[in-house]
Parts: C-alpha cells; sequence; structure tokens
C-alpha cells in the first residue's frame, strides 16, 4: 500500500489567521505532504482558564480559512468527544482514522518544542508521529539535552523554516475589540465571519 504524509496543525484558531495559513503551506511544501489536516481543539489543556469562543464558530471560522486550498482539510477529530484535548490522542485517533499507511507529521513552533517534556506522555507521540518544528524568532532548542530526557526525540523531530510573522491570535481578538482593522492578518471570509458575528467585541 502506498504510504501518505500528512501533516497535522492544532490549535484553538481563535481566529484562524495568516500565520496558520502560511506554516501550513509551508509545511505541504518543504515535506512534499499530500494535504494538512487542521484539527481545532474544543477544551485545550493549557488554556482551560481561557475564556474561548464556542467551537461552532471557530470551527465555521477555519472552514471558511481552508476553503481556498483542496489540500488542507478540517478535522473534528478533537470536537466529537469530551474532556480535555492531549495532542498524542489526537493523533492516536488520527492514525485509526487513516490507517498505518499514513506517515503523520504534528506541526508546531519551536516553542512548544522547547516545552515538550511537560506535554501529556510526550514519549508516546513521538512514537505515533514526526515532529515538523518551525523555526520562531527569539527561541532555540538544545536538542541534545532534549533527547537525554526524551530518548528517540532528535530522530523524530524534522526542523523547517518560515517567514518570521508573529501573530497572536489574541492580539487580533485585541483589535477587533478596539475597531482596529484585521485586513491581511485574516482570511478574508474569516474578517467577514467575524464582523458578521460580532466575535470578540464583547469579551473584557
Amino acid at each position: 500500500m502506498e504510504r501518505m504524509s500528512i501533516g497535522v496543525l492544532g490549535g484553538t484558531f481563535d481566529p484562524p489567521h495568516i500565520g496558520h495559513m502560511i506554516i501550513a503551506q509551508e509545511a505541504l511544501t518543504q515535506l512534499n505532504l499530500v494535504q494538512v489536516i487542521f484539527a481545532p481543539t474544543r477544551k485545550p489543556p493549557h488554556k482551560l482558564q481561557n475564556e474561548i469562543t464556542p467551537i461552532d464558530h471557530r470551527l465555521k471560522m477555519v472552514e471558511l480559512a481552508l476553503n481556498s486550498n483542496p489540500r488542507f482539510v478540517l478535522s473534528r477529530v478533537d470536537v466529537d468527544r469530551e474532556g480535555p484535548t492531549y495532542t498524542v490522542d489526537t493523533i492516536r485517533l488520527l492514525r485509526r482514522e487513516l490507517g498505518e499507511s499514513a506517515d503523520l507529521y504534528f506541526i508546531m513552533g519551536l516553542d512548544s518544542l522547547a516545552s515538550i517534556l511537560t506535554w501529556h506522555t510526550p514519549d508516546k507521540l513521538i512514537e505515533l508521529c514526526r515532529l515538523a518544528v518551525f523555526n520562531r524568532p527569539g527561541y532555540s532548542v538544545d536538542l541534545d539535552a532534549l533527547d537525554a530526557q526524551l530518548p528517540g526525540l532528535r530522530e523524530r523531530v524534522i526542523l523547517l523554516q518560515a517567514p518570521a510573522l508573529e501573530i497572536a491570535a489574541s492580539d487580533l481578538q485585541q483589535r477587533v475589540r478596539a475597531g482596529k482593522s484585521i485586513k491581511h492578518l485574516v482570511p478574508d471570509r474569516v474578517a467577514a465571519y467575524i464582523a458578521e458575528h460580532r466575535l470578540y467585541r464583547d469579551k473584557t
């Protein structure tokens, strides 16, 4: 059976922005992926205290953002289940869904790799997928030191380069609340959806 290389990009996507689109496209190109799966999280464990836009809105925004690229695919794997969303569970469920012929690459930033020892069962995660890690300005990681604490990590990490764009969803929310434009920072359809549903305007 022919093997397929598939990228997985998780996150709250609150809202999805061009930074997400760019790293997905760079991963697609640099790793010669068949597709990139966008997997919005219902309850990210590290943001349980944060106010997060209802999942229905976030799903719709991701759907609108992906319309322009047939190789970007929306998955509900983290939506149609209860409890906190751990990356290892996401990958395990996707592997079950896609079959053993899929080679999975979890797309992440260097800042996330730096904290991977705090993740839920990171040893199981690197058994299930490779880590496609993008450079982040101001971050560096000692792979040898990490590998000493998480044996096998180094051989599962692939370092990728992307344009240095620092766009944070929280900053975009603040711009909307302040009445500032988010044009060119999010896909046009996402900007229109945010305006239509008055998202982020009533939060304090």
